[in-house]
Parts: C-alpha cells; structure tokens; sequence
C-alpha cells in the first residue's frame, strides 16, 4: 500500500495530563506522522499528582523527591518516539477527589482556573501551530476526572475563539481549526475485546469495565481510523511514562495481534466541523484533503450566528442514555464489576490527590 503524502496538514491533540496522549489515539498520532502530517500533543496539566502506577518503581527516592521532573522526562521519551511536537499549557494537576462528600479541589489547580486565562494560554498555542484538526475529549472528560472535564471546556471555548480576530487580539493571528473530534470511547471495543478473550481461552482484564459501561453514556462513533499497524509504536508510547503506566497491567492484557484482528481502528466522535462531512469516515483530515488550500480558509473568519458561535457544516449528536435503563451514569464513585475490591477502569487512569 502506497503511504500517501500529507505534508501540510496538522493535527493537534490537547490532553489533561502526560500519559493520556499514549493512551487515547496514540496509534493514530504515529500512522499521521509516518504520512507526513505535523502533529502537536497540549498536555494542560504536568501531571503532577498523579499517582505511581507502576508497582516496581513506588518507594523509588529518587521519582518521589521530584515526580514533576520525572513526568517531564517520561513525556519528552514518549514525544520522541511518537515524532510530534509538545507543549505544555502550564497548569497544575487537579488530583481526582475523593469521597462522601468530595473535597474541595485544591487551590490554584487548573480545574479552578479562570477560563478566560486557560482559554487564552490554548488560542496562543493554536495560533501558533495553526491545525486543520483539533482532537479533545467530550463534555463528561471521557471518564470524570476535573482536569478531563476541563480539557473539554477549554477546548471548546478556545476552538470557538481562536478564529475570532477580536478575542485575544495579543494572542497571534487568528486561525480557525476545521474540525474538532472526541477521542472515542467505544463501548462496541471493549465489549468485543472481551468477548474475544473469552473465547481465547484468556483471562479478560474488562470485567469492571463492562460493568461500568452499562452506566456510562452510549456515545454515537462514526469515525474510524485504521491504525494496527502502529499499535506496537502506541505501547512503546505508553511504556515511556513508567510511572503511570504499569508493563504488567491491563494496558497490555490483550495480545497485539488479537487487537489487530478484531478492533483494528482507533474511534473518534465528530463534534464540530467547518466543513461538509459523509459519515462514516475513516480519516480526521476527509472533508480537508479535498480542498485546494485549506489554510485559507483556516485563516477566513467563520461566520457567526446569534450566540457568537462558528456556524459550522455539522455539529456532532448527542450521547444516547446508558446501556441499561434505570441505572446512573457512573460518577468518580468506585465501580467495582467483578467483585474483587477494586475499580481497574478507574485505577488504570490514576491522577489520584
């Protein structure tokens, strides 16, 4: 198969913490850059009170003395291996709260940080880097975590304002990104995952996440990146933030060539674009590559409707109610499927206080 050459096109990613860039789309990021397509991962936060993971490095002096140092080393490993660029937005790791009740959030974290000078540190970035594509989580953070919930938030206020030539005027010239994806949480993957263990012969590391996902709400996918043939690059991604990331955990359960066979895509739900769109689709840059320059329309100011907003070609569906009626969406609230004391769903993201 002939790779095809994007040079030009630009695909930014903005995540709440290092690590969460190798975990969500990291096989995508890697196929775009082996085709030429510049790629720039926004980590708001440095993760610095996410927890140690991995189960040989806790106790380590060395990490516990500095563990801000070591998730800046740990992402400039991963961004290497990835072939992107990184910037860090400068904000400080909210921690996920918990208990009955919750506590406060604590002072000064980017989960309570004025919109306005979060909206602002993101547009600068955009300005500068001027994607065509811009990627985020949806409005529940993908898992409800604060800074995941707030990577949303800002996403959108700054997708929304970086076009506008009279919002943050100080901030580079105005560029208006054409499309705006949620990294997918396909319930249909997990689900045939597990299945797919089962029918191995294998243990299933999914058995809370199933449960879980009975409560969480059905999100509509119609985008479906190919990407298999990078999910060894995503691992080694992945294996590059050894503090958060355990070699002997879920992320790696399932055998490679298993995931290749029967989920070999990465999801992504459209929530926004400037331009017309055909669902399905298997590429974040369709509706894009078909335009004679699409950075002239990137720096064309979108016309606005009533509310101020970008008038866009589409505008993504909402999420359908949780699998099985009656039940609450699930909350930062431990779920616990398999009756064995612990939430591994929860437990794999970490970024505890």
């Amino acid at each position: 198969m002939t790779t095809p050459d994007r040079a030009g096109l630009r695909l930014m990613a903005v995540h709440a913490h290092p690590d969460d860039e190798s975990s969500k789309g990291a096989a995508t990021t890697a196929r775009y850059v082996s085709e030429g397509v510049s790629v720039r991962v926004v980590s708001c936060t440095g993760g610095e009170r996410g927890d140690i993971l991995n189960e040989r490095l806790k106790g380590d002096e060395e990490i516990l003395r500095d563990l801000p140092r070591v998730r800046r080393e740990e992402m400039a490993r991963a961004a290497e291996i990835l072939g992107i660029s990184h910037t860090w937005l400068g904000f400080v790791d909210s921690g996920l709260p918990e208990g009955d009740p919750l506590p406060p959030l604590p002072e000064g974290c980017f989960a309570l940080e004025p919109l306005e000078r979060t909206t602002e540190a993101l547009v600068r970035v955009i300005r500068e880097f001027r994607p065509h594509v811009v990627t985020t989580y949806d409005e529940n953070g993908g898992y409800p975590h604060p800074d995941h919930i707030q990577t949303h938030v800002v996403t959108m206020s700054a997708w929304r304002a970086a076009g506008d030539p009279e919002a943050f005027p100080g901030a580079g010239e105005p560029w208006q990104p054409l499309k705006l994806y949620y990294n997918g949480w396909s319930a249909e993957r997990t689900e045939r995952l597990h299945e797919a263990m089962l029918e191995a012969g294998l243990e299933s590391p999914y058995a809370d996440w199933i449960a879980n996902l009975r409560r969480r709400p059905r999100r509509q996918i119609f985008t479906h990146v190919h990407c298999a043939d990078w999910f060894e690059v995503r691992d080694r991604a992945l294996l590059a933030h050894a503090t958060q990331v355990d070699p002997d955990g879920q992320w790696f359960a399932v055998p490679l060539e298993l995931q290749k066979k029967v989920w070999p895509t990465e999801d992504y739900e459209l929530a926004r674009s400037i331009v017309p769109v055909e669902l399905p689709e298997d590429d974040l840059f369709a509706g894009i590559v078909e335009l004679d320059d699409p950075d002239e329309l990137c720096r064309r100011a979108p016309e606005r409707d009533g509310d101020g907003e970008p008038v866009v070609a589409y505008v993504g569906p909402p999420a359908l109610p949780p699998l099985e009626p009656g039940l609450e969406p699930r909350s930062t609230a431990p779920q616990d499927g398999d009756a064995d004391a612990r939430d591994e769903m929860r437990e794999e993201e970490g970024h505890h206080e």
